[in-house]
């Protein structure tokens, strides 16, 4: 079979919440419900506030609103799927749609690392350069740097699925995850996936570093910066400006380092373990996301308060 271009595996087991006890797989079913619409009506409420006031017609909010909507679209690549095989009882997913699910997956996890290093730089122009940042932060530049990012994670997400459409899945199809991952389908295959790690390796590794590094020199500028003002309360003004976007940026990179770089991870390492993490990365990151934005944020809780207040008045 090695070499073939051919699956014998028309379609995969995802197990995920079946491993648990039916007691927990109810409860477990309950909360990725209720994260899910909180999710999305989170992050649907920040676009819309950002898109209905004019105040945040800013680089910032503009790179929140893009946020907002690729975690909207993140949660929904695996959450829907869940919910689906819990009420369905049915645990299959189509080579296709699991090699579909898995191309999503990568576009939104790197939109999510490009998306919040492009903001760390924004806050670096921001609290830096303050004088220049109308003319260095262009609406045409913001426009380009998200089409970008787009362009390179669809490039990139599109690299690894066709990667792994080529290997080939003899005998087990059972995937002890929730959503179709790279890892466990490559220790499914039956072909030599020297290539694929590889990849992994060299390509997503680079994507995954340089936002992540470009943020650390971002903020370690901004630091210096902030340093230098002599009022404690100017210090405080500009590093809250920051405290938001910090949070969410130790959030989604604590997760991914934790289940990706951790020697824990290993065989040793339990796949329920596994399966918390990346719930974090891939629902829960995203479904906090908008509180910890809009809580630490005067301008957004302003926005936040006018939408709910006319969504209420024409109702009445």
């Amino acid at each position: 079979m090695r070499g073939s271009n051919q699956s014998s595996v028309s379609e995969f087991l995802l197990l995920g919440l079946s491993r648990q006890p039916q007691q927990q797989q109810q409860l477990l079913f309950l909360l990725f419900l209720i994260m899910y619409l909180a999710t999305v009506l989170g992050n649907l409420l920040i676009i819309l506030a950002i898109g209905t006031d004019s105040h945040l017609h800013t680089p910032m909010y503009f790179f929140l609103s893009n946020l907002s909507f690729v975690d909207v679209c993140f949660s929904s690549t695996t959450v829907p799927k869940v919910l689906a095989i819990h009420i369905l009882r049915n645990q299959a997913i189509s080579f296709s749609g699991c090699l579909t699910q898995l191309y999503f997956l990568c576009v939104f996890a790197n939109m999510d690392d490009f998306l919040l290093a492009v903001m760390a730089y924004d806050r670096f122009v921001a609290i830096c350069h303050p004088l220049h940042y109308t003319t260095k932060m262009t609406h045409q530049l913001c426009v380009l740097m998200v089409v970008g990012s787009w362009v390179v994670a669809s490039l990139n997400a599109l690299l690894h699925t066709l990667l792994v459409a080529r290997l080939s899945f003899c005998a087990d199809n059972i995937i002890p995850h929730f959503f179709c991952e790279v890892t466990p389908l490559l220790k499914l295959s039956c072909s030599d996936t020297h290539l694929n790690e590889l990849m992994i390796l060299y390509v997503a590794g680079l994507l995954m570093i340089a936002p992540f590094v470009c943020i650390l020199v971002s903020y370690v500028l901004i630091t210096c910066a902030i340093l230098k003002v002599s009022s404690i309360s100017g210090r405080w003004k500009a590093f809250s400006t920051c405290s938001s976007h910090l949070a969410v940026v130790g959030l989604f990179y604590g997760t991914i380092i934790s289940l990706y770089f951790n020697p824990s991870s290993s065989s040793s390492h339990s796949a329920g373990s596994d399966m918390a993490a990346a719930m974090m990365y891939t629902v829960v990151t995203p479904m906090l996301n908008p509180f910890i934005y809009s809580l630490r944020n005067k301008d957004m809780k302003g926005a936040l308060r006018k939408v709910l207040t006319m969504k209420y008045l024409s109702t009445q």
